[in-house]
C-alpha cells in the first residue's frame, strides 16, 4: 500500500473513532487522577487498546499505572506513540493531558489496520506521572525506546501551534538544613536556626542568577520552616527547580549550588544536607529533519506554526530525545490565548474545539508515523541529527 493510501484510511479510521475518544477524554476531564495514582484512567486505555488487538502488558516496567502497547510483526522500522493521562492537584487536566493522551490513543487504534500486516512495530506507551517524578525518565532508563527509529506526541496548548518544541534540563533538589532548638524569647542564643540558614541560602541563590546565563531558571519554595514562632526551629526544608538548556551546563550551575549551601549552613552553624525529591529531567534535543516533516503536516490540517522563541519549561520527554528520534509539537486546542495549569484551560480540553484539535493532532502523528516506516530515507536523516545532536550535548 502506497503512503497515498495509508493516509486515506487514517483518516477514515480517524473519523470512526474520534467520537468514543473525545467521549473518553471527558470522562478523564470528569474524574482526574494525579500523577502516580492514574489507576482507573491507566485501565481504561488499557481496555481500549487491548479490545482494538494490540498486546498489551500492564503494568509494565514495575510502574504501576505505565503499560506497553505494540502491534505490527517487526523486523522493520519501529515507532512509538506517547500517551500521557496524569492530572493536577486540585485543578484537574490543566494541562490537557485527557485530551492529548486521547488524541495518541485515537492515533493507535486508527493506525493498527494499517499496520498489522506490515514489516514495522509500532509501541504505544503510557507514560504516567508526568506532572512530577515524569515515567518517561524511568522508562528510557530501562531500553523502552531504544532502537526505535521515531518517538512522538503532541501536547495541548492555548492559542498557537508549535513543532519547534525546547525545554530544559531539571533537577529537582530537596535542601534540608539542621539546627538546634531553643526558647525564642529567654534563649535564642543557646539555638542554631535552620530557617536562618536556609533564608540564608535562598538569599545566596538569588545572587547565584547573576552569575548564570540568562536561559537558567532557579525557583524554590519554604516546605517546612519551623513548629512554632517561639521555638527556634531545628529543621528547616526548602524545594527548588533548577533548570538549564543543556544537561552538561547545569551539572556546572548545580556544583555551585551546593556551595551555596554548603555556605549557608557554615555562617549559620548548622547542617545541611540535599538530595533529589523527583526525578531529573533531560533537555530535549532537537530534530530538524523530523520537525520538518510535521510542518508540512500541520500545514496540511490547515493549522499555522509559530516558531519556538524560548524554551517551554521542563519534561520527561527529553529523555525519550537522547534515546532516539523524538518530537513534541503543541497544538492549540482553544483557539485563544489560555495559559496551561489554570481552570480555564482544564475546562476548554472538554470543548468542541479541543475535540476537533484531538482529530487534527491524531492525523498529524499518524502521517509522520507512516512517513518515517515508509521513507527510509528520512529515517538516515533522522538519525544523523540525533547522532550530531548527541554529540554536541557532551561538549
Amino acid at each position: 500500500m502506497e503512503l497515498r493510501q495509508m493516509i486515506a484510511e487514517l483518516d477514515k479510521n480517524i473519523a470512526v473513532n474520534a467520537p468514543a475518544m473525545a467521549a473518553m477524554s471527558d470522562g478523564f476531564a470528569a474524574r482526574p487522577e494525579i500523577s502516580g495514582k492514574e489507576f482507573e484512567t491507566s485501565k481504561e486505555i488499557v481496555r481500549v487498546l487491548k479490545d482494538a488487538g494490540f498486546e498489551v502488558e500492564y503494568p509494565a516496567l514495575g510502574i504501576p499505572t505505565a503499560f506497553t502497547a505494540r502491534c505490527g510483526r517487526g523486523g522493520g522500522p519501529k515507532v512509538a506513540i506517547l500517551t500521557e493521562y496524569d492530572a493536577l492537584p486540585e485543578i484537574g487536566h490543566a494541562c490537557g493531558h485527557n485530551l492529548h493522551g486521547s488524541m495518541s490513543v485515537l492515533t493507535a487504534l486508527s493506525l493498527l489496520p494499517i499496520l498489522k500486516d506490515i514489516d514495522c512495530e509500532l509501541l504505544v506507551a503510557g507514560t504516567p506521572a508526568e506532572e512530577t517524578d515524569g515515567a518517561k525518565v524511568e522508562m528510557s532508563a530501562k531500553g523502552l525506546f531504544d532502537g526505535c527509529d521515531f518517538a512522538m506526541m503532541i501536547h495541548s496548548c492555548g492559542g498557537k501551534n508549535m513543532v519547534e518544541y525546547r525545554s530544559l534540563a531539571m533537577d529537582a533538589v530537596e535542601f534540608t538544613f539542621t539546627g538546634k532548638t531553643s526558647h525564642a524569647a529567654s534563649a535564642p542564643w543557646e539555638g542554631r536556626n535552620a530557617l536562618n540558614g536556609l533564608q540564608l541560602f535562598f538569599h545566596a541563590v538569588d545572587m547565584l542568577r547573576q552569575h548564570v546565563r540568562p536561559e537558567a531558571r532557579m525557583h524554590g519554595i519554604v516546605y517546612d520552616g519551623g513548629a512554632a514562632p517561639n521555638i527556634v526551629p531545628e529543621r528547616a526544608v526548602g524545594r527548588f527547580y533548577f533548570r538549564a538548556p543543556k544537561r552538561a551546563y547545569l551539572d556546572e550551575i548545580i556544583k555551585k549550588v551546593h556551595n551555596c549551601a554548603q555556605g549557608a549552613a557554615l555562617a549559620t552553624e548548622t547542617e545541611v544536607t540535599w538530595r533529589n525529591f523527583e526525578a531529573s529531567f533531560m533537555d530535549m534535543l532537537p530534530n530538524g529533519p523530523a520537525e520538518t516533516m510535521a510542518k508540512k503536516y500541520f500545514a496540511e490540517m490547515a493549522l499555522e506554526v509559530t516558531p519556538c522563541s524560548t524554551f517551554m519549561g521542563s519534561s520527561d520527554m527529553g529523555d525519550v530525545s537522547y534515546r532516539c528520534p523524538a518530537l513534541q509539537p503543541e497544538i492549540d486546542i482553544s483557539g485563544e490565548n489560555i495559559e496551561a495549569h489554570t481552570r480555564a484551560f482544564a475546562e476548554a480540553t472538554q470543548k468542541p474545539r479541543a475535540h476537533e484539535a484531538m482529530r487534527d493532532g491524531a492525523k498529524i502523528i499518524g502521517r509522520c508515523l507512516l512517513k518515517v516506516i515508509t521513507d527510509e530515507e528520512l529515517r538516515g536523516r533522522m538519525w544523523k541529527s540525533y547522532k550530531e545532536e548527541i554529540a554536541a550535548a557532551k561538549r
